[in-house]
């Protein structure tokens, strides 16, 4: 059989598939990356905790970089630097790399998968390649399975945020630091808990956002827009009313890509933490090593080829952990909202080794295990059974749905 002419196709034009094409291409291999809208800016803000980050990332990409803490019944020291990434910086610096690794970079949106190897195009046209990769995002463009039922809506984090001046911030969150999260709930409403995330920006410009870290289904926008201004008022900030806003929607527990002869990668692999929502960073530090394993086993065949990435991205241990976190998502959409801001209290009281594993090492079993231990060791008789209950019984049904504003 004929070798396509493409060796690596990637579908999914964000930083996961800017990354992994670029250093596919780096390997001498032939690659093609595919984006509906490949020149549109990123309209989102990415963090990620410091120590996440791969070498040799150009210190430009990385905007601020502060230490964390948190607030559940008191208040957390993190003990690490958190990292706001300077998304037009590092989309340059994606950008210059696919440029040099002489990556050939089209406008085009995917209809669907249409048979191992072959991708097809809204415009009637199809695209060949050994290795295909899933690189779209949430969406997940060539996934064949089937999405779940509407008895069981995806678990959704939302979030609403407003970017204000620094000096206006203050009263929330003081310059050089980084609120990860904040369950007190002077937002005065009762009902499914949410949280205030505060980083900055860089160039004196400080994100608030209000935070529903998953629910199911996703709790409206609406309601954290109304939730932040209340509780920026009870602090005294009032935002601009031009200030620029961010809206967050994606899912936390994606299925694992399975159509066969494709590869999921980054948010659509998932690589999503159920945990933070984080993913980027592990995208961009996996990039290098899946490019290695398909540049290392292509010439045996496609298969071969993406067996190893797909090993690259999924190890045991990986899926194992990933499996775990998955429990303890599904622990925190069955816990009561008034239990929640007393569950954090109990995890951000462990020894920071435990937290950094539950919160980073994807593939760090022994960690996750270790933390899961500790976690329960601290707990009392009715959180040790929130804890445990999610692991016997199936996944928590959705919630009826709070009431959002009109206007």
């Amino acid at each position: 059989m004929p070798r396509p002419a493409t060796d690596v196709l990637v579908v999914g034009g964000g930083p996961a598939g800017r990354a992994l094409a670029a250093e596919c291409g780096l390997r001498g291999l032939r690659t093609l990356l595919v984006d509906p809208a490949p020149d549109a800016p990123w309209r989102v803000t990415y963090g990620c905790w410091a120590g996440e980050l791969p070498p040799g990332l150009p210190a430009s990409v990385v905007a601020a970089t502060v230490r964390g803490r948190a607030t559940a019944l008191t208040h957390h020291d993190l003990g690490w630097d958190y990292a706001v990434l300077d998304v037009p910086a590092l989309r340059a610096h994606l950008d210059s790399r696919l440029g040099h690794a002489g990556v050939t970079v089209t406008a085009g949106r995917v209809a669907g998968w249409a048979a191992p190897g072959t991708v097809a195009l809204v415009d009637g046209s199809h695209v060949h390649a050994a290795v295909v990769v899933d690189a779209g995002g949430r969406r997940q463009p060539l996934r064949t399975a089937p999405e779940p039922g509407p008895g069981r809506p995806s678990a959704e984090q939302t979030a609403f945020g407003v970017v204000v001046e620094e000096s206006a911030a203050a009263p929330v969150v003081a310059p050089g630091t980084a609120l990860f999260m904040d369950w007190r709930r002077d937002h005065g409403e009762p009902g499914w808990p949410t949280f205030l995330y505060a980083v900055p920006l860089g160039g004196g410009a400080v994100l608030l956002e209000e935070t529903s870290l998953a629910r199911r289904p996703a709790l409206p926008v609406a309601v954290l827009r109304r939730r932040l201004f209340a509780r920026l008022a009870a602090r005294g900030v009032t935002p601009q009313a031009d200030a620029p806003v961010e809206r967050v929607r994606f899912p936390v527990d994606s299925p694992r890509h399975r159509t066969p002869g494709v590869l999921g990668f980054g948010a659509a692999a998932p690589l999503v933490h159920p945990a933070t929502g984080f993913s980027v960073a592990t995208s961009l530090t996996l990039a290098p090593a899946v490019a290695d394993a398909v540049a290392a086993h292509l010439p045996a065949g496609p298969r071969d080829a993406l067996a190893a990435a797909e090993a690259a991205v999924w190890p045991t241990a990986a899926r194992a952990v990933h499996r775990l976190r998955r429990v303890g998502l599904e622990a925190l959409l069955r816990m009561p909202p008034a239990e929640v801001p007393g569950f954090f209290e109990v995890f951000l009281g462990l020894p920071e080794r435990h937290r950094w594993a539950y919160l980073t090492g994807r593939d760090d079993l022994r960690g996750m295990v270790s933390t899961m231990n500790a976690l329960f060791g601290r707990a009392d008789w009715r959180l040790r059974r929130r804890l445990v209950g999610p692991a016997l019984r199936p996944p928590a049904p959705a919630v009826p749905d709070e009431a959002a504003p009109t206007g």
